[in-house]
This record gives C-alpha cells, structure tokens and sequence, in this order.
C-alpha cells in the first residue's frame, strides 16, 4: 500500500471512527458525583492514614515528616500493611516506585504485591501465596535496569493509583554513596535552603512576625500538540525527534488567528474530558483548558500546589496525556517546535512564596511603595537571574525561543509600567501616584472605572500588572511568570536553580542589611530603602518592558551588559563559571561538585544526541535523487524532454552533498564529546 493511500486511510478512520463515551462517576443512588467528591479520590491521603493507623504510629509518622525523629521499622511496616490493604481494596495488583530521573522524562518499574511463601513437608514442598508489602518495599527500591548505576531510593509518602491500577509510590533518586541522581532530590534540597534564609530574613525585617516555615508555590500551564496515531505512524521523524524534519505547511494553519480561544473540536474535548476526570481522581486538578494559537495546540493549567508537589502534578499529568490520548487514538506531542513556521509549545511556570501564615511575599497590596516584605524578596528574584539561560535551553527549545511568541534566550523581566514607577520613585525619592484599590487601577489616571458604553454590564477595574510574553520572565500580580521552559521539559531543574538564586540574593541582602543598621536590633526603614536603592540600580539593566524580538533590544542588551546567548552548550557553561558555580554548590550546598558536573555532561549529552539525519533523512534523500537520475534517462531514450526533473536534480544533489558534508562535521564533534565525557569519568573515577 502506498504512502498517500495509508494517510487517506488514516483520515478517513480518523473522521468515521467511534468516539469513546466518558462515563463520569456516580454515587451510589445513581445521581453524579460533585468534584469536590471526586478530588483525590485515588490518593492515599494524611486523613485516610489518620483513620486507618494506630496513633502512636500515625504521630511517630508525623514527626518523621517534620525532621524531628527517624522512621522506626514498626512504623514503616504498619503504613505499608495499611497502604497495601486501601491498594487492593480498589483492586490493584502492581506498585511502583515512581521517580524523576536525568533523561528527562519519568522512570517506573512494576512490582506485584503477590509473594510465596515456601515450606517443605514429608510430601514435598508446598506453596502458599501471601498479599505482602513490607515497610522496607515501601521505602526504598533496587532497580534492575543496567542503564542506572547502583543507587536507592527514598520514598516521600505519596501514594497514588493510576487508572491503570498500579499503586505509584513518588521517590527520589540517589546513588548508594548518597549522590543526587534525579531531579527531585535537588528541588526539596532548595526548598529546604531556601526556608532558612527566607525565615531570616522576615524575622529580621520584622521581630514579631511568627514566621516559622516559607514554602515556594507553583502553577504550571503545560502545553501540546495532539495528532492522529496513524498520522503520526507513518512519520519516522515525528516517531524519533518528536517533530517533522521532511515536509511542507499546509495551506491554512495560523494565519486568521481564529483557533486561539476557539471551539475545541468533539473528538479533543473527549479526551480533555477523560483527562481531566483521571487527573482529578489523583488530586490534579486542571484548573483551565483550551484551544492554543496552532490548530491541534493546546494548553492545560494546573491549580497552585507546593512546588515539589506541583512537579509530581505536572510530570504525571503529561505521563497521564500518553495514556489517555491512546484511547483516543490520538498522540500527544510535547516537543517545543514540532512544526516549522508556526507557534511552539512552552511551559509557563508561575512561582511564588508563602508564609506559615498565609502571606504571599510577593503580594503587592494598596501601596507597594512602603511594603518592603515585598519590594526585598522582588529584587532577590531579579538578582541573579541570568543564571536562568542554563537551564531551559535545549535542543528543541532553541528552535522555539526567539520566535512566534516564545520569548528569546537574552534574560530580561518584564515588571509593568506602574512596578517600573514604584521602583523608579524609590530610587529617585520622588513622590509616587496613589492605588485606591489593592493590584488594580482604572484604565484612565482621571477616571474610577472603565466606561464599556453598554447598559448593565458591571464596573470593570483593570490590573496593575500586565504580561509580555515576549519577556523570559514577567511579574504578574503576585507572583512571578516564567514563560521559556520548554514543553516536554520537566520544571524541576529550572526552579532548583531559581530557589538557589533566590537563596544567594536574600543572604547577600541580609549581610547588607546587618551592616547598614549596625548595632540596632532590626534596621529603620531608611536602612531598608537604602539597601533597596542599591539593588533596584544593581537590577535596572535586566529589566525591560518592550519588545523582546526587536533588534533594538539586541542592541541595547549588548549595552547593558546582558548576554546573548546563540548556541545551547554556551548556555550550558554559565553552570561552570566560577561565581555560579560557588552558588550552586559550596554557597547553598544543594548540588556537590560532581552532582553539578554530572547534570551539565548530561545536558551536553543530550543536546549532542539528538539527531536521526544518519538514519533516515540522507537515505531518503539519496534515494530520491537516485530516483530522480534513472526517471530522466528513460525519457531521453525515447526523444521525450525531462527537462523540469533535471532542474529538481540539479538543485537538490548539491543540498545533499552539503547535508552529507554537515552531518560529518556533527558526527565528529558529538563523537568528540562523547570521548571528551569519557575522559572526564575516567578522570573522576581515578580521584575517587
């Protein structure tokens, strides 16, 4: 069967075939579930454990959550009898250790919670199976795949079930001499960092602020293509690189900008809706979908959770978008520039601080001018924020950045017209126009509301803030959008490097403000706005409110002393250059050394390897001027013109011998690396 005829076989099964029926969850008399009924209804949560374990063992576990006391074997065997009993009652058989490796993507391996226990009689032996799940299955693993050296892992007491009945049990990863080997394990590590200096220094800036504990918050907004399976069968490029390297646009894609908002098509709102249903059963809420810029792209937003906890959330939910699309007969595709010349797909990461106490520390209340909780932990952010480059650049990425609404690779932040004049009015001690209303503003100076000219629509108030998607990272109201991540990316690494930043900033700003107020107790506002005045100048060049992919920015970035960063390993060394590397490790002793030069081989690596022109565009494009060669002969032989095919030839055999000449420049660098990395292990195999 010819190629056109199985892409007209796909479509037509595509248009015809039958829709799958979502059957929603119902009570008992029949009547539907509310969602709040459905939330997590698969999770193996602190109150189910409260009810169902002892409590010595259920407060010995909670002091083991909060660091004051180690876990005891009784305890750990007594919640995994539990967890295993509430697993099989819903009729699951396997569990698994889930966690987030350095590949990129998530790892698991299936255990059955079957075991059989053997004893030997005068008849013979004589075997009994037992439901068994020991406290030392629950918390650590020996995976069996040769690819990991020997390592551990640790469990973080968060049991799931997937809607393919397997008990997920989210870890981390580490090697058995205690090296951090996923990504997990360095994010909890910030977190926990980043607790103590925020603590620090709230307490400094006011004694009776009770503050004991600081938690980073995270919402991400996770975007993707959805294609047809047999489409996406029979393209070999989209099945190994994730996008089309061959091809042509179609006539009509994004031109009209109508898809955008638009209607979701029937047979994508089913599987959105599955999607949504599963994910809410694993206490993921999916706050928001829609329709993206690209017909077939489209974006979920997941509600605000704990950072750590919104990782695991945003991981499972695109693990869950692999299986649910599949019944759909639909593929997921999560590559950031799937598709030339239109839109890519990006992740917009929405971070924030919280207090014990419920405050948000980037909240900018009535007046922003005087709130220095605010206007502190704002400029920490910013502080060393070009770091950022190394961590969401990527083979993929760098074909999205830089284009079609993906912000560019020069790290600036976009704050908004009335934040710039907060901060300008600090630095210049010059008197700043009044808020009557907490982050909003009416759209004229003169005027309370903005006037629609229809009868009986409300007042409608305008917020302060504003986002640029052309700016890497914007501040949007109360929190902090970062908008180059890429797609299939995992946000871990990313935001580990923004809390260890933040970490650095906010200790550099405690010092400063140690020696400015000298021997008083707590600084005076002037000792405040004196040590704010001196990071808002040392922050002025990375802020920028205009267009991103304009020229004149490139120009003035050059100017202010901002990188521009064209290639994806130069990206990379920003996480070995002395002042960054001292941050990330023996200043906030989150990564050790080797923990940091095993992430950036790593990503060396990565980038390196992503390439298939070896294996399937050359041939085909050999075969085809091959094909082109013998198809002009025949004609000639029989006084037949073949003129236009010569033309194709003649254009196409020099693109191929500059392909092939290319493509041997790439094998020898990625092969150099590849020896470069091998030398460097030995290297650090021989010191240890």
């Amino acid at each position: 069967m010819s190629a056109y005829e199985l892409c007209k076989n796909a479509l037509v099964k595509a248009a015809t075939g039958e829709k799958r029926e979502i059957e929603y969850l119902r009570k008992a008399d029949g009547s539907p579930k509310y969602l709040s009924e459905i939330y997590s209804e698969n999770v193996f949560t602190l109150k189910m454990m409260a009810k169902a374990l002892p409590k010595p063992i259920f407060s010995s576990f909670l002091k083991q959550q909060r660091g004051r006391q180690n876990l005891d074997k009784m305890t750990a065997d007594s919640i995994a009898h539990t967890v295993c009993v509430w697993a099989m009652d819903r009729r699951v058989m396997h569990y698994t250790h889930w966690f987030q490796p350095q590949t990129g993507a998530t790892a698991e391996k299936h255990d059955m919670f079957l075991s059989l226990l053997s004893s030997f009689t005068p008849g013979g032996e004589e075997v009994t199976p037992i439901d068994q799940f020991s406290g030392s299955q629950l918390l650590q693993s020996e995976p069996d795949a040769s690819s990991f050296p020997s390592h551990r892992m640790h469990t973080t007491f968060e049991c799931e079930l997937s809607s393919m009945s397997i008990l997920y049990i989210l870890l981390v990863f580490i090697s058995y001499n205690g090296d951090a080997l996923d990504k997990k394990t360095g994010l909890l590590q910030s977190n926990e960092v980043l607790l103590c200096t925020v603590v620090e220094l709230v307490n400094l800036l006011e004694l009776d602020a009770h503050v004991e504990h600081v938690y980073t918050t995270l919402g991400t907004e996770q975007e993707f293509f959805l294609v047809d399976c047999m489409m996406y069968a029979l393209q070999p490029d989209l099945k190994i690189m994730g996008c089309m390297l061959v091809g042509q646009l179609p006539p009509w894609h994004q031109q009209l900008e109508d898809h955008y908002f638009g209607h979701i098509p029937s047979c994508m709102m089913y599987m959105i809706s599955e999607l949504e249903l599963e994910c809410l059963c694993l206490g993921i809420p999916i706050k928001t979908h829609h329709n993206e810029v690209v017909p077939a792209q489209f974006k979920v937003a997941l509600i605000f959770k704990e950072a750590s906890v919104a990782m695991d959330h945003n991981l499972l939910t695109m693990d869950m978008l692999h299986k649910v699309t599949h019944h759909h007969n639909l593929h997921v595709l999560y590559h950031e520039k799937p598709f030339k010349s239109v839109n890519g797909s990006c992740k917009h990461c929405n971070w924030a601080m919280a207090t014990n106490c419920g405050k948000n520390l980037l909240d900018l209340t009535v007046c922003p001018k005087t709130n220095f909780y605010f206007l502190v932990f704002l400029l920490a952010v910013l502080c060393h924020v070009l770091l950022l480059c190394a961590t969401i650049l990527s083979s993929s990425n760098e074909h999205c950045l830089g284009m079609q609404e993906a912000p560019p690779a020069i790290i600036s932040a976009f704050l908004g017209n009335q934040l710039n004049e907060v901060l300008n009015a600090i630095n210049e001690d010059c008197p700043l126009k009044n808020f009557s209303m907490p982050q909003f503003q009416t759209i004229k100076v003169s005027s309370t509301v903005l006037d629609v000219k229809v009868t009986g629509l409300p007042h409608i108030a305008r917020d302060l803030t504003d986002c640029n998607h052309t700016s890497p990272i914007a501040f949007t109201g109360n929190k902090f959008e970062f908008c180059a991540i890429g797609s299939k990316q995992s946000p871990s690494f990313p935001v580990t490097v923004l809390n260890c930043m933040v970490t650095t900033a906010i200790t550099e700003i405690v010092t400063n403000l140690h020696a400015q107020m000298g021997s008083k107790p707590t600084p005076s506002d002037d000792d405040t706005l004196a040590v704010i005045c001196r990071y808002i100048r040392l922050m002025h060049p990375v802020c920028f409110e205009g267009d991103n992919y304009s020229d004149a920015w490139v120009a003035e970035a050059v100017c202010c002393g901002l990188p521009n960063i064209c290639t994806v390993p130069e990206a990379f060394t920003y996480l070995l250059k002395d002042k960054h590397l001292a941050m990330l490790t023996t200043d906030t002793g989150i990564f050790s050394h080797s923990e940091l030069m095993l992430r950036y081989h790593i990503l060396n690596e990565h980038y390196a390897k992503d390439t298939i022109l070896s294996q399937q565009i050359l041939p085909a494009a050999i075969k085809y001027c091959k094909l082109l060669a013998e198809s002009t002969t025949m004609p000639k032989a029989i006084g037949i013109e073949a003129a236009p095919k010569v033309q194709v030839l003649n254009k196409l055999a020099p693109l191929v011998t500059t392909l092939e000449a290319e493509h041997a420049k790439l094998t020898a660098t990625v092969q150099k690396l590849i020896d470069h990395g091998s030398n460097d292990s030995n290297k650090h195999a021989q010191a240890g």
